[in-house]
């Protein structure tokens, strides 16, 4: 099976994922108490207002039918009105969503390149004291909740040693850059705005640190549990008496296959960023998706919370596929279904 094949294959059982998450979403939204619509307009509301909404919602119809037009009108992007705005949702999702796509991408990015450089270094330097620094750092990380992380670091850089700021996308004095992507970041470098990236990237990077530090230091225990591992296999010790250059050896022969296991786990770990970013961005007042579903839970509101729960499923299986392909090019083994 070639690497195409398999992308397909994994296309076609994402489907099946969708669909049985779109079920599960359905039914949960039918099975809370209380009357959907109802809920909408509020209490005081006239009966004849309600049975108009009931019947513009399709709640008068059956299930099947019911679950027929809501997910026609997913499909096409109606997700309804939220109660917490008195908008569409839709509308919620294009303003809230970029902002906590910056901060899981930041966060990504530092899972990423810490994890594998933190990974390599204890590796490199197995029984040393780098090594003993860097195992320190990753059971504290590991141990640590990201939202305690949150509040440490928030005291820290904002009362004990404010060098950078925490709280917000962007400082008062700064002009917001034209929206064209929803990423301040990404905006003020398509517009050329440069304060704004930059004052944009400073109020990043802290909430990034906090929710990426415990998946960061949990992949760089696997990276060099990983090499270590691999480190006593024989074919290491051939190309290395082919006098093939330690660099070479380190990046190509040693870390590719070490990052086997990794990437599996880090798929997940960086799905989960905005799904476990609701807390940090509470603490930060970063306005994301993941808030506003939060809030959404809170005051039940059904719309708003499907339409989240769906966006976090798109995420969980896009990203699910982009592991298995990169795991699949690591390792052809697994796309040829483990034969030689």
């Amino acid at each position: 099976m070639n690497l195409r094949s398999y992308v397909l294959k994994r296309l076609l059982l994402s489907i099946f994922v969708l669909i049985g998450l779109s079920i599960v979403i359905f039914v949960i939204s039918r099975v809370v108490p209380g009357d959907p619509a109802r809920m909408a307009l509020g209490p005081r509301a006239p009966q004849f207002a309600v049975d108009a909404l009931r019947q513009e919602m399709h709640l008068d119809k059956s299930y099947p039918a019911q679950y027929f037009y809501w997910a026609k009108g997913v499909m096409v992007g109606d997700l309804g009105k939220s109660l917490i705005t008195r908008r569409a949702v839709i509308e919620d999702v294009k303003e809230f969503l970029p902002a906590t796509i910056e901060l899981a991408l930041v966060s990504a990015v530092m899972v990423i390149v810490f994890s594998i450089l933190f990974g390599t270094l204890a590796a490199k330097y197995r029984d040393k004291w780098l090594d003993a620094v860097i195992r320190v750092l990753s059971y504290t990380g590991v141990a640590i909740p990201s939202f305690v992380l949150a509040v440490l670091l928030l005291l820290l850089f904002g009362y004990v040693w404010p060098v950078i700021p925490v709280l917000g996308r962007l400082s008062s004095g700064i002009t917001p850059p034209p929206t064209i992507t929803g990423l301040i970041t990404i905006d003020s470098l398509l517009t050329g705005n440069f304060s704004a990236f930059w004052d944009g990237l400073k109020h990043v990077i802290v909430p990034a640190m906090a929710l990426a530090a415990g998946p960061l230091f949990q992949e760089a225990r696997i990276v060099r549990t990983a090499m270590t591992d691999n480190m006593g296999k024989d074919y290491l010790a051939a190309v290395t008496g082919y006098g093939i250059p330690s660099r070479v050896i380190m990046s190509k022969y040693l870390l590719k296959p070490s990052l086997i296991p990794a990437v599996s786990v880090m798929g997940l770990d960086i799905a989960s960023l905005m799904c476990n970013a609701f807390l940090v961005e509470v603490i930060f007042n970063w306005p994301g998706i993941s808030r506003y579903g939060m809030e959404a839970m809170l005051r039940k509101d059904l719309n708003a919370i499907s339409a989240v729960i769906i966006i976090f499923g798109l995420i969980f299986v896009f990203v699910n596929i982009v592991v298995d392909v990169i795991v699949a090019y690591l390792d052809p083994r697994i796309r040829l279904g483990g034969k030689e």
